[in-house]
């Protein structure tokens, strides 16, 4: 079964799927249903704390979006972390050293997002970075 779908596209995605199109020797359309299979599935939604506070790095400034950016958990917590890695990883972690570890996880996961978030504000307001841009200040 197919569904027709009428689609405008702005001229410069146009030309260049034309030139695609000339280029593989396929029809338009068969470079844009080619690219579209590529697509990823949609990421589940967030719970609504965590994207309620995705959405307020958007009214942040740019100084405070690449502070946000650099940001590494404190080295005490990832020391901490990585001893209860080692101890899970030995079969010999207690039951609280385990919850303390899953909270330094999410905790850590929780800052990833932030970043991630923040990194993709910077890259829309049209700065370009590399991976070294995004260790903390002090490193």
């Amino acid at each position: 079964m197919t569904d027709q779908i009428i689609l405008t596209l702005p001229e410069d995605l146009s030309e260049r799927a034309r030139r695609i199109a000339e280029s593989t020797a396929q029809p338009v359309e068969q470079v844009l249903l080619n690219h579209l299979r590529t697509l990823s599935e949609p990421l589940p939604a967030l719970p609504p704390d965590v994207q309620a506070e995705l959405d307020a790095l958007k009214s942040l400034s740019d100084d405070t979006l690449w502070t946000i950016a650099r940001d590494q958990m404190p080295e005490d917590a990832q020391s901490r972390a990585q001893i209860l890695m080692d101890r899970n990883s030995s079969g010999q972690i207690t039951d609280a050293e385990y919850a303390e570890l899953e909270n330094l996880a999410q905790r850590a996961d929780r800052l990833m997002l932030r970043k991630a978030e923040a990194a993709a504000l910077l890259n829309q307001r049209g700065h370009i970075f590399s991976q070294s841009d995004f260790t903390a200040s002090h490193e």
